[in-house]
């Protein structure tokens, strides 16, 4: 079964390209929204297996939907992804309940399969790499439940 995704960036443009790559790479489209306001509509609306969020939206930054998302939502797997490498806080990578970072970039190369099956993966020094994020020691192991996002 392809694992339904909802890509959310404020850039058409951004959200064109990423539908293309994320359909021929075999997973199914379920929206394309331009803001955090609407992320949260869609999601309640067609819980989606995972999310493709931009960190630099209008209104609430992709920090604070990936973690509005995360705490009503918690199978949903969330990728967060930005252009601005150089500005993207770890801290807040650990704390938002995303899966993963990954450089705007590098999506046409990364394993996207392996991130939304909820891997999660720590920070790694450096722009331009996919930040890692394990869990804390003693945290739930969040399980990959289809259709069912509570």
């Amino acid at each position: 079964m392809a694992h339904r995704i909802l890509i959310v960036d404020d850039s058409e443009s951004f959200r064109s390209t990423a539908r293309v790559l994320l359909v021929a790479r075999g997973f199914e489209l379920v929206g394309s929204v331009p803001d955090g306001e609407a992320a949260l509509a869609a999601v309640a609306g067609d819980c989606p297996d995972g999310i493709l969020l931009d960190i630099n939206l209008p209104g609430r930054d992709g920090f604070a939907v990936a973690a509005a998302i995360a705490a009503t939502y918690p199978a949903v797997r969330i990728v967060l992804t930005s252009s601005d490498t150089e500005h993207v806080p770890g801290a807040l990578l650990k704390t938002c309940g995303a899966t993963a970072f990954v450089p705007k970039t590098e999506l046409a190369t990364a394993d996207l399969e392996t991130l939304l099956n909820g891997r999660r993966w720590r920070p790694e020094a450096g722009p331009g790499r996919i930040a890692r994020m394990d869990r804390e020691p003693g945290a739930p192991r969040r399980g990959w439940i289809a259709q069912d996002c509570r």
